[in-house]
């Protein structure tokens, strides 16, 4: 018996210096710590909406001073206050200060989006043999769930602290034929802060009936803090050698073409605004700029594997953007729409004064047999992952 103990301590020690090493390399890696203090959760009244329900909003913080808020109307990031290399706190989000101007936005900031994140060609697919028919919201086509899609209804909501973190577990149900999707959609997203200086995005859902289900977050990154600048000078990496071109409705064409040799090529670092205006790409001329889906290498990892998609450093102030996921696409979205019309929290969001960079599977996918499959069934479980690492640059 004294042996086994003695055999026990030392793999403890060892695992516990294994562990004390893995902390010291963590920390040096890590954001500056602004002001030490216990991870939070805390919740508080946003408004009221036409029918009546409320909206809280919801502050997550950790012991780097990482602050997180979000609230239950669109499951939205309102703010998102990370430090710089200096260690100043600031918010690299875009958004607004008040319930009233998320019912009226029309950008998406900081919101879930579904059922269907992205388009769907003439608002139109067929399923089982039954043809549905979608609301046309964005050109002839259909956009992210259409008109009343999940950004703007008041999910249920319920904040936790577990082992991973703190944070707040939304509810919606999506009625059968809502929007014209089929099936009575169960869907259920959380959204956690990490001590380590991560944002997890979990979505599951469930269904009655056959439909398509493609969930994400359409938040707004602009990590010089305060949307002070655009996004242009901002170096993206995407872990993709391919891409799925789009025709002039920014509908997908069902391709997959190589990246290499084109404006679409961010294999390795490179500045947004390095090809961003190339007109001569049509893909360039279609979207404007970058609006496009990138196929992500996922170097034969199994299906609901986590891989890495992208990594954003604003060289200036030094935050870094890391984004993991589960889904196979990754649709980059260089702000391009953008016009100064909008604005909140004491910024003007001009031409490219944000980035999205939102996990998914393939636009239009219900219509390209040849494309990873968004059909959720009775009796199978939608769930993916997606994780935003935030630090610094030294």
């Amino acid at each position: 018996m004294r042996k086994l103990t003695t055999v026990h301590r030392r793999i403890v020690n060892c695992l516990a210096t294994a562990i004390i090493i893995a902390l010291i390399q963590v920390t040096c890696e890590a954001l500056p710590v602004s002001a030490a203090q216990a991870q939070t959760v805390t919740s508080a009244p946003f408004g009221v909406v036409a029918n009546g329900q409320a909206a809280r909003l919801f502050t997550l913080t950790n012991r780097h001073g990482i602050e997180v808020r979000l609230t239950n109307y669109g499951g939205i990031i309102t703010v998102l206050k990370t430090p710089d290399r200096s260690g100043h706190l600031d918010d690299i989000v875009l958004g607004y200060d008040n319930l009233a101007a998320y019912l009226h936005d029309t950008e998406y900031f900081g919101a879930i989006v579904g059922r269907y994140g992205n388009r769907i060609a003439r608002g139109r697919f067929t399923l089982d043999g039954a043809t549905y028919h979608l609301a046309i919201n964005n050109g002839l086509n259909s956009l992210h769930g259409g008109l009343r899609g999940f950004d703007k209804v008041v999910w249920n909501a319920r904040t936790f602290k577990n082992q991973e973190g703190v944070g707040v577990a939304l509810d919606y149900t999506s009625a059968n034929m809502e929007e014209g999707f089929p099936g009575t959609l169960r869907a259920h997203v959380t959204y956690t802060l990490t001590e380590d200086d991560r944002l997890i995005v979990d979505y599951q859902a469930t269904t009655d009936k056959a439909t398509p289900v493609n969930l994400t977050q359409h938040t707004y990154w602009n990590l010089v803090g305060g949307a002070q600048r655009d996004i242009l000078g901002h170096l993206l990496t995407i872990n993709a050698d391919a891409m799925t071109p789009v025709d002039t409705t920014l509908i997908t064409t069902g391709a997959i073409t190589p990246v290499a040799g084109t404006p679409f090529d961010f294999r390795k670092p490179t500045a947004i605004g390095a090809h961003v205006d190339e007109r001569r790409n049509a893909q360039i001329r279609f979207g404007n700029g970058y609006d496009h889906n990138w196929v992500l290498n996922r170097g034969g990892a199994a299906a609901g594997a986590m891989v890495r998609a992208a990594r954003v450093v604003e060289p200036s102030f030094g935050r870094t953007l890391d984004i993991l996921t589960s889904e196979p696409g990754l649709q980059f979205y260089s702000g391009n729409f953008l016009d100064g019309s909008a604005t909140g929290k004491g910024a003007v969001y001009h031409f490219r004064y944000g980035m999205a960079l939102e996990t998914q599977h393939y636009p239009d996918s219900p219509n390209h047999p040849n494309f990873p499959s968004t059909i959720l069934r009775p009796g199978q479980q939608y769930h993916t992952r997606t994780v935003f690492q935030f630090g610094v640059s030294r």
